[in-house]
């Protein structure tokens, strides 16, 4: 029986590990392409419109079907559904290092957008369905660590793999960690899916949701080349204002709904889900500019940016799963608005540097930045899950990344507007292009601080901690 016992125990864990695999892969894809940008339109020979979608296109297909994905998990399973993403993000990893045009990059970029929108949502709800609530947030604590880590390491190895071998090796490196990873999975992870009484494909709810979410993120990513007030954008605001009016309208009257919309009656639900987009939002503007700064304003090799946010990254990997278990034990309330506000002063600090300023005045706030987001990502991400019936984690699960998928391409199209027009005045004022994109990036950073500050007020106003009268039950929020 001990033996049993114990064995289930391990299970668990190989579970997350092999869940953790395939979830590095995914997030080192938001942010490892960056650097080898100019070696792969060398190389290739693209346009700067090309280059641009390079990047886009997996941002794109992934955003706009995270709440497809998480919901054919519940539906079908979420190891199958999990399974078949990784097989897909696999293929098509090695089809981008294969790609001979931009045209063949940018469609398996896509593809590869969406093997990582069915297999994200199946990760976090299968951690889920497999732990306790009494280990979950460590569980969920070691997910979000390595999100985190992925996304703040990406630079340094794409810069490493860039100058020492070739860009095509940032794809081919997925393929073996792909292949493990599904092996992985058919070994170790267990099968579990929404067990309701009656299910069906929501058709109507993915067509609306994928329309309006497409509409929506291909507009904050092109908004910066067509102009905000363009016939185009504004018409695509448009259509994606009048597509997701018309799901939730949809989602309402459905008998089964791909998306439950009673999760938002939970002010911890949506609460957590508001602080996810603006963390993101708050985030992404630093890991794509701080960059451009250091190696363009600063004359840093790819490498040695890349290596300048591993304090960030050391934060993360120490704290995230000391958040999970702190959560577990007082809950994420106050947790996520500490590390807000641990993040505004990591903001607070950026908005400080200048044309000359080093490494060591950066390191303060990059590790403030780290350390704050350890305290924000894993409550965070255990707060909605806890919030949600384990039948609907997938659905909940889909519901958190696509918030934070929207807030990264938020971040880069506000913070990347608020740069251009700030340095634009700049240059007007009189002075230099190097000196007016350093004034246009700190007054983003004091935007990003005041976006933080919001957040930890929304944390701190509408997240509540969270009991089960059964394991599997309907969550229930009591006082904080």
């Amino acid at each position: 029986m001990r033996a049993r016992i114990f064995a289930e125990e391990n299970r668990r864990w190989w579970t997350l590990g092999a869940l953790c695999f395939a979830l590095f892969m995914i997030m080192l894809d938001n942010t490892v392409v960056n650097v080898a940008l100019p070696a792969i339109k060398s190389d290739l020979g693209i346009s700067q419109s090309e280059l641009e979608w390079t990047v886009a296109a997996y941002a794109l297909t992934f955003a706009s079907l995270l709440l497809t994905g998480g919901k054919l998990g519940d539906l079908l399973g979420r190891r199958l559904i999990f399974v078949i993403g990784l097989v897909v993000f696999t293929l098509s990893s090695l089809f981008c290092g294969l790609s001979g045009s931009g045209t063949e990059l940018i469609t398996a970029r896509a593809v590869q957008g969406i093997g990582a929108a069915l297999m994200m949502p199946s990760t976090l709800s299968i951690i889920s369905a497999t732990f306790a609530v009494r280990e979950r947030g460590t569980a969920i604590g070691i997910w979000a660590g390595v999100s985190a880590m992925a996304l703040a390491i990406g630079p340094l190895l794409g810069g490493i793999i860039t100058e020492h071998i070739s860009w095509n090796w940032i794809f081919y490196v997925n393929v073996p960690i792909g292949v493990a990873g599904v092996l992985a999975a058919i070994f170790v992870v267990p099968e579990s899916k929404d067990t309701s009484r009656e299910q069906r494909l929501d058709l109507p709810g993915l067509l609306t949701s994928g329309i309006g979410l497409f509409s929506f993120v291909f507009a904050l990513i092109e908004a910066h080349r067509y102009g905000w007030t363009s016939g185009l954008i504004l018409g695509l605001f448009a259509l994606g204002t009048v597509a997701l009016a018309a799901f939730v309208l949809l989602e309402r009257h459905q008998r089964l709904p791909m998306l439950d919309l009673s999760l938002f009656r939970s002010g911890t639900f949506t609460g957590a889900n508001v602080v996810a987009i603006l963390v993101t939002l708050a985030m992404f503007g630093i890991f794509v500019f701080f960059p451009i700064y250091m190696q363009t304003f600063r004359g840093w090799s790819p490498i040695q940016a890349g290596a300048a946010l591993l304090p960030w990254t050391v934060m993360i990997v120490i704290f995230a799963p000391i958040a999970g278990k702190l959560s577990d034990r007082v809950g994420s309330r106050w947790l996520i608005a500490a590390g807000m506000m641990t993040v505004a002063a990591c903001c607070l600090l950026l908005s400080t540097i200048n044309l000359h300023s080093s490494f060591w005045n950066l390191l303060p706030a990059f590790i403030l930045g780290g350390l704050g987001m350890s305290f924000v990502m894993t409550p965070m991400s255990a707060a909605v899950m806890g919030a949600a019936p384990v039948a609907k984690a997938g659905v909940a699960s889909g519901v958190l990344n696509t918030f934070r998928q929207v807030g990264v391409a938020l971040g880069i199209a506000i913070t990347g507007a608020i740069v251009a027009d700030r340095a634009a005045s700049a240059v007007r004022g009189g002075a230099s292009g190097p000196q007016a994109f350093v004034d246009g990036l700190t007054f983003a950073m004091k935007v990003s601080a005041g976006i933080c500050f919001a957040a930890a007020i929304a944390a701190a106003v509408l997240v509540r901690k969270y009991r089960h009268a059964e394991d599997q039950g309907q969550p229930v929020e009591v006082a904080a």
